[in-house]
């Protein structure tokens, strides 16, 4: 019987190590697994096949002469006539996200729930021909009903409303909202949702997007869940602080684009009428692009998108995230950049909403400070915005944050923009922000006593998968 289990747990951890030595990319990922995979007799090979493993391939939407006509339409999409790093991130991001970039856009800022949630529902009542709606935390509370009423009234007024929920994010358990939606005759799905115990890797690969797209025309998209924990009007606990953004113009189309990807892979539907895919004129001067990223064949493009905007910066740059948690490729970039002269703010909450998410940061920061980053903490409400600023020429917003949750296992949607008005807005929010936070500097980080930078530490330890 042992002689069986050796021989077992020998052939295990070999196809193990296979798979591991032909699709791994980062070596300390490679080492780890084979590690676990060799140490730990047949267990180590069973976490592998649960968490190692990306099983999710999606192919390409075609939409036939809608497709064709979206790429005529953007040729005369041309690069920003600006600074020539700002050239070469645009051309770079062109490459890396396959997305033209598209002017004639206007994108206006909207600060918290009791900004975006008005407009983005009366944006869904005055919906004609369609309602495109994606959310990963769609609460059943007073916020999440006013939605739930509003989306069941467009489609009883013969608007197509597609509504898509994460299948975790949302509730697991058939969640209210989406039996309230099913129920009042809204098509409604849950992404990567299931209860087929070989499918559960899926549950570590989580739709983050929030999109909103009014007959095709009119989009909202940034950091904003639909929750009552975002307006400052409806509750003082637990109170969550965001951005969002409100779109016209040609590149709503990105955000549609991502949306009907992401139907068609969960529900077999393929959107392509000409209700979601109107003719879009210029509304402003912003030139703009969508970027999706997930953990298939859009793997790792928002990670190298952002390096190279570290990379291109000449003076300044800003980063806001709830979890800042980038990777030693990204920290590298930073360190890179500030050794250039390069100015970095780096905005994070005092209080984060998991303190073990908290605890990592202080430690992952601590590799920072020694370098003349300025970092800031800022007190509550919990900021859960999501905001990068370069050269006050170009800022990007949207769902990611500065983890590995969110650059390699989520579905996420960003948004960037190459315009000095909407920039130097995004700036002056920032500055606000930064007016009532504090600096958080090395010495205070070392001055922790040895246990906390010790749990610290060991949180750090799990920064692949948090």
């Amino acid at each position: 019987m042992e002689t069986l289990f050796f021989i077992l747990q020998v052939v295990v951890a070999a196809c193990v190590t296979v798979h591991v030595l032909l699709r791994k990319r980062d070596v300390r990922s490679a080492l780890g697994w084979i590690g676990v995979a060799w140490l730990s007799p047949l267990v180590g090979g069973l976490l592998y096949y649960l968490f190692g493993i990306n099983r999710v391939t999606r192919r390409a939407l075609h939409l036939g002469k809608l497709e064709r006509e979206r790429i005529a339409a953007t040729r005369h999409s041309l690069p920003p006539a600006e600074a020539p790093n700002i050239e070469t991130l645009a051309s770079i991001s062109l490459r890396v996200s396959g997305n033209p970039l598209m002017s004639g856009n206007s994108v206006s800022l909207l600060h918290g729930g009791d900004e975006a949630y008005p407009a983005m529902l009366a944006a869904i009542r005055s919906a004609r021909r369609s309602v495109a709606l994606a959310s990963y935390i769609f609460r059943n509370d007073s916020i999440g009903r006013s939605f739930v009423d509003a989306l069941v009234k467009a489609q009883s007024q013969g608007v197509a409303v597609r509504v898509l929920l994460d299948g975790v994010g949302s509730g697991y358990i058939l969640p209210a909202v989406f039996r309230h939606l099913t129920a009042r005759g809204v098509p409604a799905a849950r992404f990567l949702h299931t209860w087929a115990p070989w499918r559960m890797p899926f549950l570590n690969m989580r739709n983050h997007k929030k999109l909103l797209i009014i007959d095709g025309a009119t989009g909202f998209t940034g950091g904003l869940n639909i929750g009552v924990e975002n307006s400052a009007r409806r509750t003082s606990e637990n109170r969550v602080d965001d951005v969002h953004a409100r779109i016209e113009g040609p590149v709503v189309r990105h955000l549609m684009e991502s949306f009907a990807e992401d139907w068609s892979f969960t529900t077999g539907e393929v959107l392509d009428q000409e209700i979601w895919w109107p003719a879009l004129a210029s509304k402003g001067p912003i030139l703009a692009r969508g970027i999706a990223s997930g953990p298939d064949a859009d793997h790792d493009k928002l990670e190298t998108i952002l390096g190279a905007a570290l990379t291109q910066a000449r003076g300044r740059v800003r980063i806001v995230s709830p979890y800042f948690l980038p990777d030693q490729r990204l920290q590298f970039a930073i360190a890179e950049t500030l050794l250039r002269g390069v100015a970095i703010d780096i905005l994070i909450p005092e209080k984060s909403d998991y303190p073990f998410m908290g605890w990592a940061m202080l430690a992952n920061l601590r590799f920072l400070t020694e370098l003349p980053v300025r970092i800031y903490l800022t007190p509550p409400p919990f900021d859960h915005a999501k905001l990068m600023t370069l050269d006050r020429e170009w800022c990007l917003i949207g769902s990611s944050n500065w983890d590995t949750r969110s650059l390699r296992l989520n579905f996420e949607f960003d948004l960037e923009c190459y315009d000095w008005t909407l920039t130097a807005a995004l700036d002056a929010l920032i500055d606000s922000k930064i007016a009532r936070s504090r600096p958080l500097g090395h010495e205070e980080i070392m001055a922790a006593p040895k246990w906390q930078q010790l749990r610290n530490a060991a949180s750090r330890l799990m920064l692949p998968y948090l």
